[in-house]
C-alpha cells in the first residue's frame, strides 16, 4: 500500500467573480512507505499547496488524495483530525511554538489531543526526543530563550512525538543559516534511518536534495521532470 497517493489532483483559488488562480494542476504522485522524498521549486510553484492537499488541510478542486490507503476527503472533520494527529507529523516553515510553554511542554502538546491510553510514557518519550535533537539542557527553556535553530529542533521533536507514519515538512530550513540548515537536515536523515518514517519535504533549496531518497521538482503548480510536466508513479 502506498503511503501517499494523489490522483489527478488540482486546486484552484477563486479571487473575485472572474479571476481564478491555479495553485496545483493535475498532480499524480505516489510515495512508498519509508521513502524520503524532497520536492524542490521556486516560491509560488505549488509546493506548500501539495503538502496541504496531502495533509487534508486544503480541499482539492478536483482529484483524489489518499494517505495510507484512506481517502481523506471521504472522512468527517473529526475523522480527518484524528488521522492527522495519529498518522501525520508536521514541520512548518516557521517554528510556531507556544511562547507560554517550555520546550518539553511544546513537544508533548500533540499528545493532548489523542487517546488518554499510553500517556504515562509521553513525558519520557518527549524528553528522549529532545535529547536526540541535542536539547538536553533546554527541556524547561521557553521559546524566547532559544535560538532559531534550537526552536526548529523542538518543532522536529514535536512532530515526531506521536510516532507518525508520515512526516510533512514545509521549507523547514528556510530561515536558518547554512550550518544550522545542515544540522536540521541531518536530524531528518537520522530519524528517517532509525524509524523508517516516510518523509515528504518541500524546499526551494536544491542543495538539500542529497538528504532524500528521491527528488522531484515543481513549477507552475505541476510536478515536472526534465522541464516537462508529468505524473509521478
Amino acid at each position: 500500500m502506498h503511503m501517499i497517493e494523489l490522483h489527478d489532483v488540482s486546486k484552484t483559488y477563486q479571487l473575485g467573480k472572474e479571476v481564478t488562480v491555479p495553485a496545483a494542476r493535475d498532480l499524480n504522485l505516489r510515495v512508498e512507505p519509508g521513502e524520503f522524498v524532497i520536492i524542490t521549486g521556486r516560491s509560488g510553484s505549488g509546493k506548500t499547496t501539495l503538502l496541504n492537499l496531502t495533509a487534508g488541510l486544503t480541499r482539492p478542486t478536483a482529484g483524489q488524495v489518499l494517505v495510507d490507503g484512506v481517502d481523506i476527503w471521504g472522512l468527517s472533520d473529526k475523522e480527518q483530525a484524528a488521522l492527522r494527529n495519529r498518522q501525520i507529523g508536521f514541520v512548518f516553515q516557521f517554528p510556531s511554538l507556544l511562547p507560554s510553554l517550555t520546550s518539553l511542554e511544546n513537544v508533548m502538546l500533540p499528545t493532548m489531543f489523542g487517546s488518554k491510553e499510553g500517556r504515562l510514557d509521553v513525558q519520557a518519550r518527549a524528553t528522549r526526543l529532545l535529547e536526540e535533537v541535542g536539547l538536553t539542557d533546554k527541556l524547561h527553556a521557553y521559546p524566547r530563550q532559544l535560538s532559531a535553530g534550537q526552536q526548529q529542533r523542538v518543532v522536529v521533536a514535536r512532530a515526531l512525538v506521536n510516532q507518525p507514519a508520515l512526516l510533512l515538512a514545509d521549507e523547514p530550513t528556510s530561515d536558518l543559516d547554512e550550518e544550522t540548515e545542515h544540522e536540521i537536515m541531518a536530524l531528518f536523515e537520522a530519524f528517517h534511518a532509525r524509524t523508517g518514517v516516510t518523509i515528504l519535504l518541500v524546499t526551494h533549496t536544491t542543495q538539500l536534495v542529497p538528504y532524500g531518497t528521491r527528488a522531484l521538482a515543481m513549477a507552475s503548480g505541476s510536478i515536472v521532470n526534465g522541464g516537462a510536466a508529468t505524473g509521478v508513479s
